[in-house]
């Protein structure tokens, strides 16, 4: 086990993932020469090159779509939002194109891409750069959307979002970049579609995701010293929802927060 920053946990399963799988590539602002505006490809231009990191124009629109004509041809880009507030540029490229082409294709084509950055209050970083857009793509048919919360769950998430032949919007918050979590030597990967009942118990089913999750895990050390014995899930895919694990937790506790 070694102590990992949750931002080099992304860092390494995309390294991974592009040591094993030739056709993996990265393409944003900044993400080369600079590393990303938040270091987590730093070093990935010198190993891989240009043409497999490759730096764009300030033009969302443009290398989102772009990405999806790479995922046609059989690559699979990985998108950085410098931040995701920014994918409102994109809005077409993600929910015309990436999302339904598989559909309006009749299956022909397959968009294995995957698009992530940061996002988040809490940096005195203005309103654009800090808002969330999960409920912004909830409704777009094709895609998923995964938010990771800890170092563990980042690493293994985004190598199975790399992996997986739909469109993958990958949310992290930027207050977790600097949270330390020890990660197995071996390699693993984590399901997209499932969520983490992370605390078991009786009294009410707590809803949660991304940073949220550590603001729960405080909360219930109040709701301890009163009595309570909360069940607390991270919902970690927001599309599609877990409903089996919730629903299990729901039954069993007949409330939700």
């Amino acid at each position: 086990m070694a102590q990992t920053l949750l931002f080099n946990a992304l860092r390494a399963a995309i390294d991974e993932e592009m040591d094993r799988d030739s056709t993996v590539c990265v393409m944003g602002e900044d993400v080369g020469h600079y590393g990303g505006s938040y270091k987590v490809t730093k070093d990935l231009y010198q190993k891989y090159g240009e043409l497999r990191v490759l730096d764009t124009p300030i033009a969302e629109n443009s290398f989102t779509g772009m990405a999806v004509g790479a995922a046609i041809t059989g690559l699979k880009p990985i998108i950085e939002g410098m931040n995701m507030g920014f994918l409102l540029l994109a809005f077409n490229q993600i929910a015309n194109n990436a999302g339904m082409l598989r559909y309006t294709s009749g299956g022909n084509f397959k968009i294995p891409m995957v698009i992530r950055g940061p996002g988040g209050v809490g940096r005195q970083l203005g309103a654009e750069h800090s808002q969330r857009l999960e409920a912004y793509f909830q409704a777009v048919p094709g895609l998923k959307i995964v938010a990771c919360s800890t170092p563990y769950n980042a690493k293994g998430l985004l190598k199975a979002a790399i992996r997986d032949e739909n469109p993958v919007l990958f949310f992290e918050h930027v207050l977790l970049y600097n949270l330390k979590d020890d990660l197995p030597e071996e390699e693993y990967v984590l399901p997209l579609n499932k969520a983490e009942v992370f605390r078991r118990g009786k009294d009410v089913t707590i809803l949660t995701y991304s940073r949220m999750r550590h603001h729960v895990i405080e909360a219930i050390k109040k709701l301890e010293k009163e009595g309570y014995n909360p069940e607390a899930i991270d919902l970690i895919s927001l599309k599609p929802l877990d409903l089996e694990t919730i629903g299990e937790s729901i039954r069993k506790t007949h409330k939700v927060i």
